[in-house]
C-alpha cells in the first residue's frame, strides 16, 4: 500500500531585502515596477543598516515553518510539509509553489503570517498564488486560512507579553501606563471598499483588552506609506503627542498587527518612535514579537488543524 500523499502548507510573508544592496530592486517589486527616488532608496537603506543589514523575515518564517512541520507531524502520519514563499523577494511565492509541486501534494493550504484579513494584504497573497497556479497550469486542490485575529492562543500570547513588558516600568506607575496598540496602516480607500481590516484589528484589540483589566489603552496605525493618497489614522505620532500633552511619561507599544520583527518594529518603533518619545520626556517600551516562539507554533498548529478538520467535515 502506497504512502499517503503529503499536505503542502505554504507559509507566506511580505519579505524584505536580504542585503542593503538589494533594497532598490526590492522596492521596485513592492512598487509594481515603478522606480523609487534615490533619496527614498537611501533612506530605506539606512533603516536596514541600522537594524541588522537585512530583513529578518525570511529566517524567522523558515524557523516557524520548521517548528510547525515538526508539531503537525508529531501526532499524525507525518504528512505535512511546510514551505516558505515571499510576496516581494526571494524565494518568491511563484518559486516556492513550483518547488512544492515536486512533492505531488494531495492538497495545498495557504497561510499568511498576518492575523488580520485585508484584501490589500492577505488578498494580494492569494492573488500571487493564483497567478502561480495559472502559470504552472496546476489544479491541485487548494484552500486558504485567511484570519485568526481573535484566536485564544494569539490573544493569550499578546497579553502575556504586555504583562511582562509592563515590568520594565517603575512599580508605582505600572497600573497607569497606557498600552498603545498599533497595526500597519493601509490606504483609507479600504473603508469605502468595506474591507474587514479595520474591524479585524479592533477585534484583536478588544479581545486583548478584555483580559487586561483596567489598564488604560489607546490605538493607532503606524508605518503609513509614502504614496500621495490618504492613509488610515490616527498615526502613532499623533497619539504619542496626545499622551504627552495629557502628562504621561511612560508608554507601552503593542504592535498587534504583526507576528514577527521587521523594519516596521525594529526601526519605526524601536528607533524612530522611541527617539520621538524621548524628546517628549516619555519612556517608551515595546512588547516582543512572537517570531518563531513556542506560543506562535502552538497557535498556528491549532489554526491548521482546525482548517484541516473543516475540509474533512
Amino acid at each position: 500500500m502506497s504512502a499517503p500523499r503529503p499536505i503542502a502548507l505554504l507559509l507566506m510573508a511580505m519579505g524584505g531585502p536580504d542585503s542593503v544592496d538589494n533594497v532598490e530592486p526590492y522596492l521596485l517589486d513592492v512598487r509594481g515596477g515603478r522606480p523609487t527616488s534615490p533619496e527614498l532608496v537611501e533612506d530605506i537603506r539606512t533603516r536596514y543598516r541600522l537594524t541588522g543589514g537585512k530583513s529578518p523575515v525570511l529566517d524567522i518564517t523558515r524557523e516557524v515553518a520548521a517548528g510547525l512541520e515538526r508539531r503537525l507531524n508529531a501526532a499524525g502520519e507525518g504528512r505535512f510539509r511546510c514551505y516558505v514563499g515571499l510576496r516581494h523577494w526571494h524565494p518568491f511565492i511563484k518559486e516556492t509553489y513550483a518547488e512544492l509541486l515536486k512533492a505531488g501534494p494531495d492538497h495545498i493550504v495557504g497561510l499568511c503570517m498576518a492575523p488580520q484579513y485585508s484584501s490589500l494584504s492577505i488578498g494580494a497573497y492569494v492573488k500571487k498564488v493564483e497567478e502561480a497556479r495559472g502559470e504552472l497550469a496546476d489544479e491541485t486542490p487548494i484552500s486558504f486560512v485567511t484570519s485568526w485575529h481573535r484566536h485564544p492562543l494569539l490573544i493569550a500570547a499578546i497579553v502575556g507579553h504586555i504583562r511582562r513588558t509592563l515590568e520594565r516600568f517603575p512599580l508605582e506607575v505600572r497600573a497607569q501606563v497606557p498600552v498603545l496598540f498599533t497595526a500597519h496602516s493601509l490606504p483609507e480607500r479600504v473603508v469605502a471598499m468595506k474591507d474587514p481590516y479595520p474591524q479585524e484589528v479592533q477585534g484583536t484589540v478588544q479581545a486583548v483588552c478584555a483580559q487586561l483589566g483596567g489598564q488604560p489603552t489607546r490605538f493607532a496605525y503606524q508605518s503609513q506609506g509614502r504614496s500621495g493618497e490618504k492613509w488610515l489614522g490616527p498615526s502613532v505620532e499623533e497619539i504619542l503627542d496626545e499622551l504627552a500633552q495629557a502628562g504621561h511619561h511612560h508608554v507601552l507599544v503593542a504592535p498587534i498587527g504583526f507576528l514577527c520583527d521587521h523594519v516596521e518594529t525594529l526601526y519605526d518603533i524601536d528607533i524612530e518612535l522611541t527617539q520621538l518619545a524621548r524628546t517628549k520626556g516619555i519612556q517608551l517600551e515595546r512588547i516582543p514579537m512572537l517570531n518563531a516562539s513556542a506560543p506562535l507554533i502552538d497557535m498556528l498548529t491549532s489554526v491548521v488543524e482546525a482548517h484541516e478538520s473543516s475540509l474533512v467535515h
